[in-house]
C-alpha cells in the first residue's frame, strides 16, 4: 500500500508536466505579444557582438566585432539601426530594400532585403511581439537563467540555410533583454537590449534613405 501511495504522485507529475510546460510557454508568448504587439513604434539602445566558433573555445569573456547604438522600429516592418560605435553606420530596412550607409567611407550599399536582411527581419518580427512565431519556428522553453529570466529557443521551421536557431532572454515583465542568433557555421550574433521606449512616433522619411551628394551608391547585382 505504501508503495502505491508513493507511485500515485509520480504518475500525476508525469501526466501533467508536459501540459504545464506548454501552458507556461503559451503564457510567456502571450505576455510578449501584449507587451510589444500593440505599439506603433519603439526605440531601444543596444550593444552587439559577434563571436566565432574558434573564439567561443577561448571562453565566455572573448568577444569580437563589438558595436553599439540605437534600434528604431515602426510597425509593421520598418527597421533602422543607428550604430554609434565603433564607427557611425546606418542600416534601414523594410520588406523590400535594405540600405547600409557608411558615412566615413561615403558609401551606401543597396540590397534586396530578402537576401541580406534576414537577421534584421527577425528583429522586426520580435519587436512585433512574436505574434506569428509558431508559424515559422518551433518554440522551446528552456530553464530560467540565474536572474529568473525566461529563456526561449526558436528553431526555424522549415530550416533556414544561414541560421540554426535563435535564443531569447525575456524578463518576468516580458521585456526582451537579449537576442542571440546562432549561425549554421557556428558563429553567434548577440544583441543586448537596454530599456525600450514604446509608442514612439517618427518624422516622415525617418525610415527612408536618400544618398547625400558625393556618396557612392553600390547596388547589389546578385541574381
Amino acid at each position: 500500500m505504501r508503495r502505491i501511495l508513493l507511485i500515485i504522485p509520480l504518475l500525476i507529475f508525469l501526466v501533467h508536466s508536459p501540459v504545464s510546460a506548454e501552458d507556461a510557454l503559451s503564457n510567456i508568448l502571450q505576455g510578449i505579444k501584449e507587451h510589444y504587439g500593440q505599439t506603433s513604434g519603439l526605440s531601444v539602445p543596444y550593444t552587439r557582438d559577434v563571436m566565432t566558433r574558434s573564439m567561443s573555445m577561448l571562453g565566455a569573456q572573448s568577444k569580437g566585432d563589438l558595436a553599439s547604438g540605437i534600434i528604431h522600429f515602426k510597425a509593421p516592418h520598418f527597421l533602422r539601426l543607428d550604430q554609434e560605435m565603433p564607427a557611425s553606420e546606418i542600416i534601414i530596412a523594410n520588406d523590400n530594400i535594405l540600405w547600409w550607409y557608411l558615412p566615413d567611407k561615403k558609401e551606401a550599399h543597396r540590397y534586396r532585403a530578402k537576401d541580406f536582411g534576414k537577421e534584421l527581419r527577425l528583429l522586426s518580427d520580435i519587436f512585433r511581439g512574436l505574434a506569428e512565431v509558431k508559424d515559422s519556428f518551433q518554440v522551446q522553453l528552456q530553464e530560467p537563467d540565474g536572474n529568473g529570466n525566461y529563456q526561449l529557443t526558436l528553431i526555424p521551421d522549415p530550416p533556414w540555410q544561414e541560421i540554426d536557431r535563435i535564443a531569447l532572454t525575456v524578463s518576468p515583465e516580458y521585456n526582451i533583454r537579449c537576442v542571440r542568433i546562432f549561425n549554421a557555421l557556428g558563429s553567434v550574433t548577440r544583441f543586448n537590449l537596454g530599456d525600450f521606449t514604446l509608442g514612439k512616433t517618427f518624422e516622415k522619411g525617418f525610415f527612408q534613405f536618400t544618398a547625400p551628394p558625393g556618396v557612392n551608391v553600390i547596388k547589389d547585382t546578385t541574381p
